[in-house]
């Protein structure tokens, strides 16, 4: 059986953030450069990638994380009036800009699986509902390729935001040859000591477990999930189960192919 790994392409990586709904097709390109070469040097992949301006500008603005607010009063925006509105809005513009990366995966002569989490999960965190195995039961025929999400929730709360970040620990519990977990991260080169814009190379900290301090990028003002602070404290989940944890700079495909391959690479190892 081939060695499988997870790969999470961050939404800052692959859109601009500031600006809605805007890929960035030069840096989705390179990425699916290095699947082609991580499938050509024998492993199978299952990529997982982040919303960035596709789903986190108007996530934040209707609250789509904390789910449904029937008491609160939302100003509208010119394409949507109401949370139920922007949950319809948000899952397609996922679906846009999934559609962006399987044309590129396409263009690389990959064929990709794709697996919206709305049409598969429920409820949010790691603890999730959703058939893992049956759903990626393909994984060694294609690239099968997943996202963060609104997906619908039990009880009062009627819908949430299940994170990038919480499904790949769930494909690393239950796909039974994952090897390595590699977060493919925008703007640093992993988990920092100090604030990125004010940290050296010397602040990079190359090995990460739970109870160490860090000053991660993450922009409150329009990110929705957890930003670092998850994908570390995610990792650490999965490094319990004895996967290899990585979290590089995929502004560098070099740095990425090296991580998916297992060798030696500038980023942060995740340990429990």
């Amino acid at each position: 059986m081939r060695d499988c790994v997870v790969i999470k392409w961050g939404g800052s990586l692959i859109t601009d953030k500031e600006k809605m709904c805007t890929p960035d097709n030069e840096t989705i390109d390179s990425l699916s450069g290095v699947m082609r070469q991580c499938l050509d040097d024998g492993l199978d992949i299952i990529l997982v990638h982040g919303a960035g301006s596709f789903g986190h500008l108007r996530a934040k603005h209707w609250r789509l994380n904390e789910g449904l607010l029937p008491v609160e009063s939302f100003t509208s925006q010119d394409d949507c009036n109401s949370q139920k509105e922007a949950v319809s809005i948000v899952r397609n513009e996922m679906l846009t800009l999934n559609n962006y990366v399987s044309e590129s995966l396409s263009r690389f002569h990959l064929v990709p699986s794709i697996k919206p989490p709305h049409q598969w999960a429920k409820n949010t965190g790691s603890s999730f509902d959703g058939d893992i195995s049956k759903t990626f039961s393909d994984y060694q025929d294609s690239i099968c390729v997943t996202f963060g999400d609104v997906v619908d929730c039990e009880g009062e709360m009627s819908f949430g935001i299940l994170s990038g970040d919480d499904l790949v620990v769930r494909l690393c519990e239950e796909i039974p040859n994952v090897k390595r977990l590699v977060f493919a991260i925008g703007g640093v080169d992993g988990i920092l000591k100090r604030p990125p814009e004010s940290a050296n190379s010397d602040d990079l900290i190359e090995n990460w477990s739970p109870g160490m301090k860090f000053e991660g990028l993450h922009n409150t003002e329009i990110d929705v999930t957890g930003g670092i602070g998850l994908k570390a404290a995610r990792g650490a989940e999965v490094a319990k189960l004895g996967i290899e944890v990585l979290i590089v700079n995929g502004s560098y495909p070099e740095r990425v192919f090296d991580a998916c391959t297992g060798n030696e690479v500038l980023g942060t190892k995740i340990s429990a």
